[in-house]
């Protein structure tokens, strides 16, 4: 476990959840019982919690991964095998195109590892171009580059370098498996690339969000555990996890060597080879992006720079774009967050489009969102918002106008090739999740699809979007981030 007697923590709290050790009446307890260190699945420094809601939510929250992980292997083995047959009809020219090969011998078998490999994510929406009308210098050209990475990285490693160096002419730096101390294996997948002209040197680095097929990914979603930093807040535990908190000793500025790694730590490698490369290159800057889960350790990923105060990099980080990203801590933690993004003049924008189902998890009453939002509707129209509408996602005001919303997301896949052209109509598979968002709202919303659509046709034409040196250079104010 991460609490060891005799050794010294770097938390002052904390809440840490362990569903596999959650039997039904110990979960069942926790319902009509304030005292949480009488619950075997719950470690804890605070002795009792007095809300029945926050128990509930916990409850909810034990319950759920407990359920994703007694279906881990089946489910990994139905998502493969769904890519493996995407790839198949795809690589033999469809269903027919499988028939007629088959009964040649001429049947070509998809590799995992091939650059013409596309995952379950990628098959939702297969645009592989940046959108040629967005150009350096336009406001939506850092947003709509990030989302645009931010779908490739859910691809393979051959994929990525053949997308980022044929299709943008850009230079990869690397695509990386990073190791997780907690799950004792690599799960955090980083593409980091180069964006280099005459105009402007800049540095991307993206994080994988959620495999939609993998269980320790959505548990590390639904988990609720937390936490506190002494003058930082909580933060959402699975999150620093992925990022590479050390087990046992959290974040010290460098690695405690651990010879059962068979990774780097993310956090750590990156930020060492970012380091390199900005003291060889004295122009270059950074962007820091991810969608979904990726998203969320785009937002730490400064969060642990501030704390180790790194100041070559944080000098040189042109901003964070994530793109419907969770909470990842309590509203001390924003506090902190929106304080030191003010302090080292960095910009971090938040895209939520529509009713995104992450974006409002986990429960606002508990970890609150910080940075810039960038709010879409369903009609891509842009709007800086402080809060998204319906904060949680069970909302009883959101019931009606969320359901209502994605049948009119279904009927308008019928008229976007008509109203924009064939770059923006939806795949057979993005209009099967439409459909089943029509159960589950919110579901449809989150997919990377409509984040490309809202940064290629939402354009707003205010100076907030330019990078910040940009405005520095063009002599507009630069306003600070509400504390």
């Amino acid at each position: 476990m991460e609490v060891t007697p005799g050794r010294k923590q770097f938390y002052s709290n904390y809440m840490l959840l362990n569903p596999k050790k959650a039997s039904f009446f110990d979960l069942t307890a926790l319902l009509f019982s304030k005292n949480l260190k009488k619950r075997k699945f719950i470690e804890t420094s605070i002795e009792t919690e007095d809300s029945f809601w926050y128990r509930l939510v916990i409850f909810l929250s034990t319950l759920l991964q407990k359920f994703l992980l007694s279906i881990k292997t089946p489910m990994a083995l139905a998502g493969q095998t769904f890519e493996d047959m995407l790839n198949l009809f795809t690589n033999n020219g469809g269903l027919f195109g499988l028939i007629k090969k088959v009964m040649t011998g001429k049947v070509v078998i998809p590799s995992r590892e091939a650059a013409t490999y596309v995952s379950a994510v990628g098959y939702t929406d297969l645009r592989m171009d940046l959108d040629k009308q967005i150009i350096y210098g336009n406001s939506m050209y850092y947003p709509s580059l990030a989302i645009m990475t931010c779908k490739a990285v859910y691809n393979n490693a051959a994929y990525n370098k053949s997308i980022i160096e044929n299709n943008w002419g850009m230079e990869v730096i690397g695509f990386y498996n990073y190791w997780n101390d907690y799950l004792r294996q690599p799960d955090t997948q980083v593409v980091m690339f180069r964006n280099k002209t005459s105009e402007h040197d800049t540095i991307v680095v993206s994080f994988r969000g959620t495999q939609p097929f993998s269980a320790d990914d959505w548990c590390s979603d639904a988990d609720l555990s937390w936490y506190e930093f002494p003058n930082i807040g909580k933060i959402h535990s699975g999150f620093l996890k992925a990022l590479g908190m050390q087990k046992l000793v959290g974040w010290p500025k460098f690695v405690v060597p651990d010879l059962t790694r068979k990774a780097p730590l993310a956090y750590y490698d990156i930020r060492d080879k970012l380091k390199d490369l900005l003291k060889n290159n004295p122009q270059a800057k950074v962007i820091v992006t991810g969608h979904s889960l990726g998203g969320a350790l785009a937002a730490l990923f400064p969060a642990i720079l501030f704390y180790h105060d790194e100041q070559l990099v944080l000098e040189r980080m042109e901003g964070v774009y994530t793109f419907g990203q969770p909470r990842v801590g309590d509203e001390a933690f924003a506090g902190y967050m929106e304080k030191n993004l003010n302090k080292n003049g960095i910009q971090f924008y938040r895209y939520v489009y529509c009713n995104d189902i992450v974006p409002r998890v986990p429960f606002d009453g508990m970890f609150k969102h910080f940075g810039t939002c960038v709010y879409y509707n369903s009609k891509y129209q842009a709007k800086i918002v402080e809060e998204v509408p319906y904060l949680n996602y069970f909302s009883l005001f959101g019931f009606i106008p969320m359901h209502m919303n994605a049948i009119y997301e279904v009927i308008r896949s019928f008229t976007m090739k008509v109203k924009y052209g064939a770059d923006y109509t939806d795949g057979w598979l993005m209009f099967g999740v439409r459909l089943f968002g029509m159960l589950i709202p919110g579901v449809a919303n989150h997919c990377p699809q409509d984040y490309v659509n809202s940064t290629r046709l939402g354009k707003p034409d205010d100076v907030l979007f330019l990078p910040l040196h940009t405005k520095k250079a063009l002599g507009f104010e630069v306003p600070l981030l509400a504390a």
